[in-house]
């Protein structure tokens, strides 16, 4: 089994390979209404608050802000979960016909992700 160490250095790579959209930008989308729009809303499916993927961004600019030798377990936990959300959502290819406007490409860009970036 590999140490923690190593653990952590993949998390971290596949992590930065994942989230393609600059702290900057990040914050800028999770202002806009198409951000606060999409996304699962909790587990009281009321349709109201913070939706899953927001809160995860705002997090996702906490820890593009903080130094790698400061990052906490929970850091590389959520990390790890954003990896996963993103190359599954990925696979999903998105609509046949205006990804650009598409709910699927604002949610993956909740979560750090534009592709259209890519």
């Amino acid at each position: 089994m590999a140490d923690t160490s190593d653990d952590q250095q993949k998390i971290y790579a596949d992590f930065n390979d994942a989230v393609n959209m600059t702290p900057a930008e990040l914050e800028t989308f999770l202002d806009s209404d198409d951000s606060k729009r999409v996304g699962w809303k909790g587990e009281d499916g009321d349709g109201k608050g913070e939706s899953v993927g927001h809160k995860s961004g705002k997090r996702i600019v906490e820890i593009k802000r903080t130094k790698k030798a400061d990052l906490s377990d929970d850091d590389y936990a959520h990390m790890k979960k954003v990896t996963g959300y993103v190359h599954r959502h990925l696979a999903q290819g998105g609509p046949a016909e205006d990804k650009e406007h598409s709910d699927w490409r604002y949610s993956l860009m909740n979560w750090g992700h534009d592709p259209q970036k890519d």
